[in-house]
């Protein structure tokens, strides 16, 4: 096949953890005798040092002429009192709205050879494997009217949640195709006993289950979640939940993983005329610009969402396992970054990228 991949590296380790997944893709590509093309654009802080904002007409251009697109980062602290539109947060926002991409697929499982990392117990986490299905182009993150107004004691920040029929019908059919090829078990996370979203959101849910009847659909409010996944995270398989709660409780999940640093995910919008997903590849972490510049940043959720590129973009699934192999048989070896407590030296942001390809 001929891949055309768009990189967006973006601000602190996103430019070191992106550097070492296209390491990793290329070498993909050479042992299955694929082609690609590889073109690089500017988003978020870096994006608007160059050119005064946070997703420019040409990064957008070149991310709809791409078959998939694979980021690293986003966020300085320099931006943090800055107004929201001129943060580097709001090209990410932005590049998810002109991809359309509206579900983002979360994997967090529990690596028998980081069982140890986990902050949790040994036996509450081992066996953990879930997806979180995170809502992405509605909700409070997208909704008007939004400010801050008035001053004084009368000053008043607004933002809206808002989802239609539509937004929630298609995140939950993806959530149940992705249920239907697991172990059959939807999670579907909401407020309903406070919000009228939420109470709109799970009426729709059961609506949707109907038409996955081999699929068994389960409820939770929020807060109940946020509790269960520590306590109890080998009863979920697949969550499906609207924009912020996504946001938050995938975060959660890297207490199971051991780490944040290995948390990939993938933004699908709808299918192209080929088939393919239209997809944002992304680890879940942010620029971290404390450790940036030092090669000390964990690559492994950046080389995840390769595996998930291949799978959901390009439909080549042993292509997604052979990377995910390689990450697996780094870790049984130990070869990994501070973050990860490995038994001996840790190994710098380059040196597991390599071994990574090493495996391959």
């Amino acid at each position: 096949m001929q891949l055309n991949v768009l990189t967006l590296p973006g601000d602190g380790i996103g430019v070191e953890v992106t550097r070492e997944a296209v390491r990793v893709l290329e070498t993909v590509c050479r042992k299955f005798q694929h082609t690609v093309k590889l073109t690089e654009g500017l988003l978020g802080g870096i994006a608007i040092h160059k050119t005064g904002q946070a997703m420019p007409p040409e990064t957008a251009a070149l991310a709809l002429d791409a078959d998939a697109t694979l980021m690293g980062a986003v966020g300085l602290p320099e931006f943090d009192e800055a107004p929201p539109e001129r943060r580097p947060e709001k090209g990410l926002l932005g590049i998810r709205k002109i991809l359309g991409v509206y579900a983002n697929l979360r994997p967090v499982r529990a690596y028998k050879a980081l069982i140890d990392s986990s902050p949790l117990k040994n036996h509450l986490v081992e066996g953990a494997d879930l997806i979180i299905v995170r809502e992405l182009n509605g909700g409070i993150y997208y909704g008007a009217p939004r400010g801050i107004s008035g001053e004084g004691d009368q000053e008043r920040g607004v933002n809206t949640m808002t989802y239609t029929r539509a937004e929630i019908a298609r995140v939950c059919r993806m959530a149940f195709n992705l249920a239907r090829q697991r172990r059959k078990k939807l999670t579907s996370v909401d407020k309903s006993n406070v919000l009228e979203t939420s109470q709109l959101w799970r009426r729709v849910a059961v609506e949707v289950a109907a038409e996955f009847p081999d699929v068994t659909l389960e409820h939770i409010l929020v807060d109940n979640c946020a509790m269960q996944l520590v306590l109890n995270p080998k009863r979920f398989d697949v969550l499906v939940m609207e924009n912020m709660f996504g946001d938050i409780l995938s975060d959660e999940g890297a207490v199971l993983a051991g780490s944040i640093g290995m948390l990939p995910s993938a933004s699908i919008g709808e299918r192209k005329p080929n088939g393919a997903w239209v997809g944002l590849y992304e680890p879940v972490h942010g620029s971290a610009p404390d450790i940036a510049g030092q090669n000390k940043a964990n690559p492994l959720g950046a080389i995840g969402s390769v595996a998930a590129m291949f799978e959901y973009s390009f439909g080549l699934t042993a292509e997604a396992a052979a990377v995910n192999h390689a990450i697996e048989s780094v870790l049984n070896a130990g070869k990994v970054t501070a973050d990860l407590k490995p038994a001996g030296a840790p190994l710098t942001t380059r040196q597991v990228g390599e071994a990574v390809c090493a495996a391959l």
